[in-house]
């Protein structure tokens, strides 16, 4: 099968987020059982040189957008079985961000139509052209359009993964003709109107010919209002189409064993190193050094549904405990500034650091006996994955992919990987927090058991990319 992947973003060469995770490691997965597998994403100004050195160049054509011809030239680069495929126009890519201009609808339409014409000129016509998100949601309707003119594209599936459902891609009702260049129909006969505006994501999802989301917990929670931020209705009426499959992590960038950020490295077998990393981010982050103390961590996006609520109501109750606090992020200025106070007020037992060094984000995973994930809503989450991957067992809430990862550990057979719990609630966070350093210095054994039961989990991708081959092939025959 030949499997196109769009994406605005993927490690190792641009990244604000998951997806670019996702995006780096699933088409390798894919690739690795035989299919051949392309990615295409847009050529930053932020791809690096010692990147740049390196592609081909294909060929240049011209995009028609609207009443506008855009030039696009395409790049190539072979990594680890993959085809990486670069689209170039610095007018609208060569800027200091990836997102967050005022023309980044038209930014990402100029990429979606790029990707549309460019399926005919490419050396194999794909069988599945997988897209993410509402940057590349226009594909899936470009093409959808095509095949009502041009035989080449009746027979190319699509399907588009919600990585978080809150973006959308909402825009004013003029923008279907002058911007999209598409037919008022699309508007007018409901495809991509909601609430007045335009929905590029809405009209994906009715469109493609599967729609996936990054959990089968967040999957199920998408039908619901409090998750859906208003497509609760649309992805009802998709249902049947809908499925869930679980991210991974890449094993092996993720590995304590070998990451060269660690001040010792360590593995299931041998754990010595972990200690002297616990001390080590102690030292760092200007922590008492304490070895008999269980180091809780943080490393978040300080923004209000990662749950920080529920720890700025109850820090002082359950800094009553015998534990200390590491938090590694940034974000709104509210949470900055608290965390900033709590620093303050717990010397020795709380460091913060504002900001994000991917070098001390993998020294926290590496040091803290736990991790705290007390996300309002998580559609997968890759953070409670590299933790246990790590050695840090994690404290959840019981949302998206924290719930299909984490299980409740139990007292009376030691089941479990971690602790949880169901209501978004400060009391019950605060509680679960409490079982959990109880345990550490109570019951070490019971404790060590937990760990290792987490490090010893596969998060791989080869689970996930053979259950995107099922969807493929559901949808191709």
């Amino acid at each position: 099968m030949n499997i196109l992947y769009v994406t605005s973003e993927a490690v190792p060469f641009c990244k604000t987020g998951g997806l670019a995770d996702v995006a780096g490691s699933l088409p390798q997965s894919l690739a690795a059982n035989g299919d051949r597998v392309s990615v295409i994403l847009p050529l930053y100004q932020s791809v690096a040189d010692a990147w740049r050195d390196r592609l081909h160049f294909e060929r240049y054509t011209y995009v028609r957008l609207a009443w506008r011809s855009l030039y696009c030239g395409l790049f190539s680069y072979e990594r680890q079985g993959v085809t990486w495929y670069f689209v170039d126009n610095e007018q609208y890519f060569k800027r200091p961000e990836l997102y967050g201009y005022y023309d980044d609808g038209e930014r990402f339409a100029f990429f979606c139509r790029a990707v549309t014409e460019l399926l005919p000129l490419l050396p194999e016509k794909p069988d599945v052209v997988h897209c993410n998100d509402w940057q590349t949601a226009l594909v899936p309707i470009y093409i959808h359009d095509e095949a009502v003119r041009e035989e080449f594209y009746k027979s190319v599936r699509t399907v588009i993964t919600v990585h978080n459902i809150e973006y959308q891609g909402r825009y004013g009702r003029e923008t279907v003709e002058d911007l999209f260049g598409l037919d008022a129909g699309w508007f007018t006969g409901g495809t991509l109107a909601f609430d007045g505006d335009v929905n590029l994501l809405k009209g994906a999802i009715v469109t493609a010919d599967a729609v996936t989301a990054v959990s089968p917990t967040y999957a199920e929670e998408l039908k619901y209002a409090y998750f859906a931020h208003g497509l609760e209705s649309v992805m009802q009426m998709v249902e049947g189409k809908l499925h869930g499959v679980l991210n991974g992590i890449d094993m092996e960038r993720y590995d304590p064993a070998s990451d060269p950020n660690l001040t010792a490295n360590y593995s299931l077998r041998r754990m010595a190193g972990k200690a002297k990393d616990k001390a080590a981010l102690q030292r760092m982050m200007g922590l008492a050094e304490r070895k008999d103390t269980p180091v809780v961590a943080m490393v978040s996006r300080l923004v209000s549904h990662k749950g920080l609520d529920l720890v700025c109501e109850t820090l002082d109750y359950f800094m009553e405990k015998d534990m200390q606090l590491v938090v590694l992020g940034k974000g709104d200025g509210k949470y900055e500034s608290f965390f900033s106070w709590a620093q303050a007020k717990y010397p020795g037992r709380v460091a913060v650091h504002l900001g994000y060094s991917e070098s001390l984000a993998m020294q926290i995973y590496a040091g803290a006996d736990l991790f705290l994930m007390p996300s309002k809503s998580e559609p997968c989450g890759l953070s409670q994955m590299i933790a246990m991957r790590y050695g840090a067992v994690p404290i959840v809430r019981e949302t998206g992919g924290l719930k299909d990862t984490v299980h409740a550990y139990e007292a009376w057979n030691g089941a479990g990987n971690g602790f949880s719990f169901t209501n978004y609630n400060a009391g019950d966070m605060c509680y679960v927090i409490g079982e959990a350093v109880d345990l550490y210095h109570q019951k070490p054994e019971a404790y060590k058991a937990l760990r290792k039961r987490g490090m010893a989990e596969d998060f791989s991708w080869a689970r996930s990319a053979k259950k995107y081959r099922e969807i493929y092939d559901s949808i191709c025959k």
